[in-house]
């Protein structure tokens, strides 16, 4: 089942509304059976555990705090303060932020290395007084909001999502997508377009070349594993836009309805093809 729209209104048991929901489940699921939203309280009682307690880059535990008003001071915006105190600005009643929280819960060392990497480049563009927004920022933010990690033990299928062959990956070679090519949200801001998903909903893809044994762990343990090896290819710093590869989500199989139908794949205007040459690096990791 699929949300047919979302405002601020609470929905129990959303996460169950979506497979593509399936990463976040685990970190949401004391929120399955409310019927109203979890206070900022609530989140962070899910970071109490003294062992495993999720923290910054700069050492400080995370914390989910109310929004405070805008500032133009460095120490007080939003990514430096996460870095410098671990606090986290959380609206409350608001998707984007509960999602944002659920993706730390879920991917901490990757958020982690997410945030050192806005503030530095932050940290460097206030030092030079640029104006602009550097590349390595406008990739952060991009996998931020919508990044989208793909395993895949099978280099034809990697090839064939580099080249946008979207009708022969997903729909010819369907069988071997679901055996060996797994996605996972990763970017809050796709988490809360999948409320309510719509043609041209598109992540941003980093790839990685697994062994076949990935795919007989289970979710838990594959999520750990994305966790680690994401948080060691953004500890590179030179991350950027052609890092990022457009992945058309919903043409996953099983993430739509309308998938089960090979003409849904013709539609160009959401599965777009290549225009020009550009490679995307993927990382291998057994």
């Amino acid at each position: 089942m699929m949300m047919r729209s979302h405002s601020d209104e609470w929905v129990s048991g959303f996460l169950q509304t979506s497979p593509m929901f399936e990463p976040v489940r685990e970190a949401g699921k004391s929120f399955e059976k409310l019927d109203h939203w979890p206070g900022i309280e609530c989140l962070n009682q899910l970071n109490t555990d003294p062992i495993r307690a999720i923290a910054t880059k700069s050492g400080k535990r995370i914390r989910f705090v109310p929004q405070a008003k805008a500032t133009r001071q460095f120490v007080q915006r939003y990514e430096p303060r996460i870095y410098l105190t671990g606090e986290i600005q959380t609206r409350e009643h608001n998707w984007h932020d509960l999602f944002n929280a659920l993706v730390w819960l879920t991917y901490p060392r990757s958020k982690a290395a997410l945030n050192q990497l806005h503030y530095r480049a932050l940290l460097q563009e206030s030092v030079h007084q640029k104006v602009m927004r550097s590349p390595l920022r406008d990739a952060a933010t991009l996998l931020d909001e919508s990044g989208v990690i793909v395993a895949s033990s099978n280099d034809d299928l990697i090839t064939l999502l580099k080249n946008f062959e979207w009708k022969t990956l997903f729909w010819e070679q369907r069988d071997a997508v679901i055996e060996q090519m797994k996605f996972f949200l990763f970017g809050h801001g796709l988490y809360e377009k999948a409320l309510c998903p719509y043609l041209g909903m598109t992540g941003k893809g980093i790839l990685f070349h697994v062994n076949e044994a990935f795919f007989e762990r289970g979710l838990i343990d594959q999520i750990a594993m994305i966790d680690i090896w994401l948080a060691n290819f953004l500890a590179r710093e030179y991350l950027t836009s052609a890092d990022l590869t457009p992945v058309p989500v919903l043409g996953y199989p099983g993430w739509s309805s309308d998938n089960t139908d090979s003409s849904y794949y013709d539609n160009q205007r959401y599965f777009r093809q290549r225009k020009m040459k550009k490679e995307s690096r993927s990382s291998n990791f057994s």
